[in-house]
C-alpha cells in the first residue's frame, strides 16, 4: 500500500514541478487545500478518485499523460491475459442469472484495476450492489438495463457505460437472450 500512495504523490509532484506549478496553483484550481496537495505529494494520503480527477486537472494534464510514467511489466509495453486462464468468480448467492469470469487485473503502481465477463441472463434478479471502484461497461452481445441509482439506460450491442461503483447499482436484463458485457473496475 506504501509504493501505491508514494507513486501517485511522486507522479503528481513531478508533473506540477515540470508545469512550473505551485502547491497552492493546484489546490486553488482542484478546489482543495495546499495541505492535502502537500500530503498526497509527500505519500501521506491518498485522494479519492473524484479529488484525483480534479487534481489531474488542474495540472492541465491529461490522464494518459499522468499515467504514461507507469513501469514496464517484464520488460514489455502490454500485458497478456489468455482464454483459457480464465477463472469463473463466485459471487453473492442472492444474484439468480450472473456469471462473472475473471479475465485479468494488475495493480500497476498508482492505479489498480481487473476486468471481468459477465453474462446477464433473462429473468435474473439481484438487488443494487455498490463497488470501491469506478466501472466501465462494454456490451458486446444482447442487451440489458443498466439501473444506477434512480435512473436506468437501456444498453445495446456496441454500447458502453461508465460510471461510480458506488452509486448502487444493477444491470437488469428485460429481454429473451443472454447479455453479455466486458466489465473493468478501476480501483484508484
Amino acid at each position: 500500500m506504501e509504493d501505491y500512495l508514494i507513486g501517485i504523490g511522486k507522479r503528481i509532484k513531478e508533473i506540477r514541478k515540470d508545469n512550473k506549478k505551485t502547491i497552492s496553483e493546484v489546490a486553488i484550481d482542484a478546489g482543495v487545500t495546499a495541505g492535502l496537495i502537500s500530503r498526497i505529494e509527500n505519500g501521506r494520503t491518498i485522494p479519492s478518485l473524484p479529488v484525483f480527477l480534479k487534481i489531474v486537472g488542474a495540472l492541465g494534464t491529461e490522464m494518459t499523460v499522468f499515467f504514461d510514467g507507469m513501469p514496464k511489466v517484464n520488460g514489455q509495453n502490454f500485458l497478456v491475459s489468455r482464454k483459457d486462464d480464465h477463472t469463473l468468480i463466485e459471487k453473492e448467492d442472492e444474484a439468480i442469472g450472473f456469471s462473472y469470469s475473471y479475465i485479468f487485473g494488475k495493480q500497476l503502481n498508482s492505479v489498480g484495476f481487473e476486468s471481468v465477463l459477465l453474462e446477464v441472463k433473462p429473468n435474473s434478479e439481484r438487488d443494487k450492489v455498490v463497488t470501491d471502484a469506478f466501472e466501465f461497461k462494454y456490451v458486446l452481445s444482447g442487451e440489458c438495463y443498466y439501473e444506477i441509482g434512480d435512473q436506468e439506460v437501456l444498453l445495446q450491442e456496441g454500447d458502453s457505460i461508465f460510471f461510480d461503483g458506488r452509486i448502487p447499482h444493477v444491470p437488469v436484463n428485460r429481454g429473451k437472450v443472454a447479455s453479455k458485457m466486458l466489465v473493468v473496475y478501476f480501483f484508484i
